[in-house]
């Protein structure tokens, strides 16, 4: 929309008092001109000149402007970030994904983050892995071929290094990604993925997850494994984990002298999804990551276009402005001629 208005730098009332005097002025100059037109030597263009002069002055006081209108577009888009557990107890081969084949933890993992990545075509990612720490190792792209591919090289920790797992352990990382994202991109939404068995071993009090809230707008905890569990494999540095019904090397726990049992803890990740205002997920035979994205979130937070108009008010004052300095101008002429006259 674009117009035509006055918009006076002082308001309405003072430029208005101002304005009007001037105009008083104007017609006064004009009546003035009338009554002693015998007795001066005012010509009539001196008249109609000054007049214009104290009426452009009048009108620059109310500064005229032209008002127009711009539109913008914004695209709202979703950023996911994707969080994967990499403890040793992930090389468990106790899940299922969409079928009765059992396999480790770690791959249902690699298989519900192409879930992810297929559920959301128009999405930014940021992946990292956590174990003993978080780690980012993908930060915020569009490219979901390259998490896939992350996916698809993710290893578990060594056994041997392997101090007990604790689930907050992302917590630390996450904030900063989904704050960076935050800041970036205001008006994205941010959706979690924590993919992990759940279990906590270390003997520290796990940290809630609750700080992360103020930044997403929607998280998943997803469950891998099973909560039978099964036996841990010995895992070397270095070596990924495939199918560990191949080993008959098993982490053995030190208090029974048997080969410790890991299971999937679903309190700790339904409480997770609390804390997030999110919802927890169990991956299994029946279920698949891909079938739960589908029906809420890709449809949820999927990517929209926000519309913005937005006005603006420019002077223009410059054309009256060369008007009355052409007057001023041609007044000094005339007054200059006048003087050298009486000279």
């Amino acid at each position: 929309m674009n117009g035509f208005t006055f918009s006076p730098a002082l308001g309405w009332v003072a430029d208005g008092l101002l304005a009007a005097g001037l105009a008083v002025l104007a017609i006064l100059e004009i009546v003035l001109f009338v009554r002693r037109r015998v007795s001066s030597d005012e010509t009539v263009w001196a008249c109609i000149r000054r007049t214009f002069m104290l009426l452009i002055v009048a009108v620059m006081v109310l500064t005229p402007s032209v008002v127009s209108s711009t539109t913008s577009q914004a695209i709202n888009a979703t950023d996911v970030i994707v969080a994967v557990d990499t403890t040793g107890s992930m090389a468990v081969a106790d899940a299922t994904y969409g079928s009765e084949k059992t396999i480790t933890r770690i791959n249902a993992a690699r298989q519900a983050v192409h879930d992810v990545t297929a559920a959301y075509p128009d999405a930014s990612f940021a992946a990292l892995r956590f174990g003993a720490s978080g780690t980012l190792d993908v930060p915020l792209t569009p490219d979901a071929p390259a998490i896939d591919n992350w996916a698809n090289t993710l290893a578990v920790e060594a056994t041997s290094v392997s101090a007990g797992s604790s689930l907050d352990a992302p917590i630390d990382q996450l904030l900063l990604t989904a704050k960076s994202i935050r800041e970036a991109h205001p008006d994205d939404a941010i959706v979690l993925y924590l993919i992990t068995d759940g279990e906590q071993t270390s003997n520290v009090k796990r940290r809630t997850f609750s700080s992360l809230r103020q930044y997403l707008n929607d998280g998943f905890t997803v469950g891998v494994g099973s909560t039978e569990g099964g036996k841990i494999p010995v895992i070397a540095d270095g070596v990924s984990a495939g199918d560990s019904n191949t080993t008959d090397h098993w982490v053995i726990d030190p208090d029974t002298g048997e080969p410790g049992i890991s299971k999937m803890d679903e309190k700790n990740l339904k409480d997770i999804a609390d804390e997030i205002s999110g919802t927890y997920v169990a991956v299994n035979a029946s279920q698949t990551l891909a079938d739960v994205v589908s029906a809420r979130s890709s449809k949820q937070w999927r990517m929209t276009t926000t519309v913005k108009e937005r006005t603006r008010t420019t002077p223009v004052v410059w054309p009256l402005a060369i008007t009355l300095a052409i007057l001023l101008a041609m007044e000094v002429g005339a007054w200059i001629a006048t003087s050298r006259r009486l000279l």
